[in-house]
């Protein structure tokens, strides 16, 4: 049937016309990832199966007398997973070698290109939640939702928000020029540095791990990555989906080494002339040992330390009971080993007093365990290790001793099904003040610490009072409030009326103070990894182009003229006034 567009009004064209860019732009956008992604194969290991059992050690250890080998287990049962042998200062040498000679041909590659990779990951990974999860689950003690927003959610928004956006953030662009530089064009290039590396921390083993691939790879590096020792088991299955995507899509899988190495190796890395940059995400006094070993080769280091991130409540907060959900999640999420986790709660008197009446009985009833094993019945996994259990049963004694109320929890828990697996009690401290130790330190622990403040200044106060500065949460409902403390908190982050969802959205991450220096994810964090590159070059080429004037050409006839003509270009063009620049011109013509 023809299509008589003579009947047609402009308002028909114009909604036709309208109706077909929205279709196009959609399917832009919205486009299937199996149009471009490719599919693969990637041998799950037998841990992640549903009915695999494990051997229970009697003594769980990463370390075993006689072995230099890396003895894995399940924090949150004591099972035993395996063993993996650590790297050598030989086998980095290796590994950075091999990708020096895969970036070669990696950094020729268009964005098109890069974005396949990624797209190919990330169907891999929306189909194969499960395993991805039960993996990150064994490996470091978490529960399956904890897993699923702090592992897999937040890799697919890097992944999705690096597709969408990666190509604009590295792009060449360009800016503005001066009256004298008018025939120039000015640009600023990111090129790729090569090969860079992350040293990464335990506590997401898929998401810590594929972060920096992520950035590296789009940004056109290859890269190596330096997982925890703790966590060693599953970055060798988490590192063969990336690899396995990069071989699908016909590139080297070299461009990704994935090391372990027990930290008297680790410097042998982190001074490296071969790496040009390296991400740190760990502790601070770790930190002080990457940055010295950094600066032999005088290494650009990227460091995120942690923090003390404090919640601030107001009192006039519209639906308190939704806010302390919230506040749970932000304390509890992956038994409080989150660097962006809520280690302060500070409420003014109203939203104190509720909250106390609204928490106690939620945090009581809070379960611990194995989710892998009964996940019906846990709501807080495991803890990475028993090591920190005295400091925090000291610091939670002490506390009460200078007059902190303890209303739950307090000490490490003995699990009657999991005997071996490492557990903390979920606990409930309040009347908690900034001069107690507690409330200073980073605790990494299901610990709910809660600071009363008399008015919006104290509680600015309070939570400025520690050596960090990572994130923030406000919530409540005045707009000047919210923004007076918006911006007198010092800290990299804020979230207002929520928890950490700047991660959420691929904004600059990192902090002040003693929670590092640098940004990595969103357009900050993938350009840190690239040579910013300027560039000036002749607008018309073949019509104007510099050329040194007489009176400042070598060898200089007149001392005198020459020093004329440079007051007469510098009024020319930086010149306050139209007299001053024309000031200019005329000592330009007189000593021409």
């Amino acid at each position: 049937m023809d299509l008589d567009f003579e009947l047609l009004g402009p308002v028909q064209l114009s909604t036709a016309l309208i109706v077909a860019l929205i279709t196009v732009y959609l399917y832009r956008r919205l486009k299937p990832y199996s149009d471009v992604a490719i599919d693969y194969d990637v041998p799950t290991p037998e841990q992640c199966r549903p009915d695999w059992k494990g051997e229970v050690l009697e003594s769980p250890s990463l370390k075993v007398s006689g072995s230099s080998a890396i003895h894995c287990y399940c924090p949150a049962n004591g099972k035993y997973l395996g063993i993996v042998n650590p790297a050598t200062p030989d086998g980095i040498d290796r590994a950075i070698a091999k990708a020096q000679e895969a970036q070669k041909e990696w950094a020729k590659t268009t964005f098109g290109q890069r974005r396949r990779v990624l797209e190919t990951i990330l169907k891999y990974i929306l189909e194969h939640q499960s395993d991805i999860a039960r993996a990150a689950c064994l490996d470091s003690g978490k529960t399956r939702v904890d897993a699923s927003f702090g592992e897999i959610l937040v890799t697919a928004e890097k992944l999705k928000w690096t597709i969408n956006h990666g190509e604009r953030a590295l792009k060449s662009e360009r800016r503005p020029t001066n009256l004298l530089m008018m025939y120039k064009i000015n640009e600023v290039r990111w090129e790729p540095l090569g090969v860079v590396a992350a040293c990464v921390s335990w506590n997401y083993p898929f998401h810590n791990l594929l972060g920096p691939i992520i950035s590296a790879l789009f940004s056109g590096n290859a890269v190596i990555v330096k997982g925890s020792e703790n966590t060693a088991w599953s970055s060798a299955y988490f590192t063969s989906i990336v690899t396995s995507a990069l071989r699908a899509c016909n590139h080297s899988p070299n461009l990704v080494q994935s090391i372990v190495c027990w930290p008297s190796v680790a410097p042998h890395l982190t001074s490296h002339p071969g790496i040009s940059h390296i991400t740190f995400i760990g502790s601070r006094p770790v930190a002080h040992a990457v940055c010295a070993s950094a600066a032999k080769a005088l290494t650009p280091v990227t460091v995120e330390l942690g923090g003390k991130d404090a919640a601030i409540v107001l009192d006039d907060v519209r639906d308190l009971k939704k806010v302390a959900s919230i506040l749970l999640r932000g304390v509890f999420q992956s038994a409080g080993q989150n660097c962006i986790g809520i280690e302060r709660v500070v409420a003014l008197p109203k939203s104190y007093r509720g909250l106390i009446q609204l928490l106690a009985p939620r945090i009581r009833a809070l379960r611990v365990g194995s989710a892998l094993d009964e996940e019906e019945g846990v709501d807080i996994g495991a803890a990475i290790s028993d090591v920190g259990f005295d400091r925090l049963e000291r610091l939670i004694k002490e506390a009460v001793g200078q007059g902190a109320k303890l209303l739950a929890g307090g000490r490490r828990y003995t699990h009657s099904k999991y005997p071996k697996g490492h557990y903390f009690q979920p606990t409930l401290l309040v009347d908690v003040t900034p001069s107690m130790r507690i409330a200073q330190e980073e605790l990494f622990a299901p610990i709910f610490v809660l600071m009363p403040a008399a008015n919006v200044d104290d509680a600015i106060s309070i939570a400025n009072s520690t050596e960090y500065g990572l994130g923030a949460s406000v919530f409540g409902t005045s707009t000047n409030d919210l923004n007076k403390v918006v911006e007198e908190v010092r800290v990299g982050m804020v979230s207002v009326n929520d928890f950490a969802v700047y991660y959420a959205v691929q904004l600059p991450f990192g902090g002040v103070k003693g929670s590092g220096y640098g940004r990595f994810a969103g357009e900050e964090g993938l350009r840190a990894l690239c040579n910013t590159k300027a560039v000036c070059r002749d607008r018309f080429p073949a019509l104007l182009s510099t050329a040194i004037p007489r009176p400042l050409d070598y060898p200089i006839q007149s001392a005198r003229k020459a020093w004329e003509m440079c007051v007469g270009i510098v009024e020319l063009g930086y010149g306050e006034s139209l007299r001053r620049r024309i000031g200019g011109i005329v000592r330009l013509v007189r000593n021409g």
